[in-house]
């Protein structure tokens, strides 16, 4: 199974609520903290909601 890295790049300062909980739902605490997931449908969409504030790569599995 593909894993997914997932980089906080940018201040959720200024954004809704929502994205500031997803964002801690992702395990992302700092900014340019790394985590990795498995890539799945509710990954994917998390990270589409702050897709501008994460930086995405392809982890090795």
């Amino acid at each position: 199974m593909a894993r997914l890295g997932v980089v906080w790049v940018k201040s959720g300062i200024g954004y809704d609520r929502t994205q500031k909980r997803t964002l801690r739902a992702l395990g992302l605490h700092r900014l340019n903290q790394r985590v990795v997931h498995d890539d799945c449908a509710s990954v994917r969409g998390m990270i589409n909601k702050v897709k501008h504030l994460v930086k995405v790569e392809v982890a090795g599995s």
